[in-house]
């Protein structure tokens, strides 16, 4: 079936099935979950059948969850547009700036230094999900909470940078969301945004010489026959999100919105329990598969920190407004301090 048909099925499904008037939690729901990049085995895979099976479960098989993996609906902004629209009702995602450019608040470069910081910071009672939740309100959708992966980092083939100068020349893609491919370019690297799907040809033909601000299994399990190092960088916390059209949140009542929260919320507190051992078991296969893992040194890595933070938030400040940004500045993690060790 082609993404037009499927999307016009999906659009019928929204207006037949999901009017917007309430109705009791008696009612039979279909709904549409997916995300941009993961297949059936991998972690974010395995995320959104949790989700699919636990709210299937706690509703005795009244809401019936259908999943769609990567590539098989559409690319990352094709995916969530159709989000906003209404006709998929959920995804577990990295949201797109296209709308409101405040979403950017999820990729701020070096927001978080280190695990411990990381997880008080992304918390459901975390100070970065209190500045997320009405951004996403404003452009139609329930922010349901975080999916944590780890730390990003550089991942290159032929050479590698822990620096700024070193990193002259390289090439490597950036998802094409503000502030990422800014980050990037401020590290020394030359950013070329590019969409999840296309970055595998975009390597083997060498429009890019590397991928960044990815957790390394993305970059070992998709591209490692063509990539050779990892540098932790760790410039961005990697985070998906779990979201819901709004169109689909107001049609529940309080019983049936309870039963996708938490479920949800069960998928949110494992893979905040299991991201950072995770990430670690996926450091040490990429070891043993023959990617390098490079960990910049300490001073190396204040000066990326230093660096970035001068050039990029100033630039976020203009796009996010200085409401949003004086609140970064006063949570931030400041570099050297108990706990501000990234990766």
């Amino acid at each position: 079936m082609s993404r037009c048909r499927v999307f016009g099925a999906l659009a019928l499904l929204s207006a037949t099935a999901m009017p917007f008037a309430a109705q009791a939690s008696d009612r039979p729901y279909k709904l549409i979950l997916t995300s941009e990049a993961g297949d059936h085995a991998s972690p974010l895979g395995k995320a959104m059948r949790l989700w699919e099976s636990l709210i299937e479960e706690r509703s005795a098989g009244r809401i019936q969850v259908e999943v769609f993996y990567q590539g098989e609906l559409g690319g990352q902004q094709e995916l969530f547009d159709q989000l906003v629209r209404g006709n998929i009702h959920m995804m577990i995602t990295w949201p797109q700036t296209s709308y409101d450019e405040r979403v950017g608040v999820n990729y701020i470069p070096y927001l978080v230094l280190g695990w411990d910081d990381a997880i008080a910071a992304f918390s459901p009672d975390g100070w970065v999900q209190e500045l997320m939740a009405p951004i996403y309100e404003d452009i139609g959708l329930k922010y349901i909470g975080p999916f944590p992966e780890g730390f990003g980092g550089i991942a290159t083939q032929n050479r590698y940078a822990t620096n700024y100068d070193d990193a002259q020349g390289i090439k490597v893609r950036s998802q094409p969301v503000f502030p990422l491919p800014q980050t990037v370019n401020a590290m020394g690297f030359q950013a070329v945004p590019i969409d999840w799907a296309e970055v595998y040809t975009s390597l083997q033909t060498g429009v890019v010489d590397g991928d960044s601000s990815n957790v390394i299994y993305w970059d070992f399990e998709y591209f490692g026959d063509v990539l050779d190092y990892f540098v932790q960088s760790s410039h961005n916390f990697s985070s998906y999100s779990l979201l819901m059209s709004d169109r689909t949140w107001d049609d529940m009542d309080e019983a049936d919105r309870e039963i996708v929260l938490s479920a949800a919320r069960q998928v949110i507190d494992k893979q905040f329990a299991e991201a950072r051992a995770e990430d670690e078991r996926w450091i040490k296969a990429a070891q043993d598969g023959g990617m390098e893992y490079v960990v910049p040194s300490d001073a190396e890595q204040l000066a990326w920190v230093e660096r970035v933070r001068a050039e990029v938030w100033p630039l976020i400040e203009e796009s996010l407004g200085r409401e949003i940004m004086d609140v970064v500045r006063a949570n931030a993690a400041v570099p050297g301090k108990a706990g501000a060790a990234g990766g």
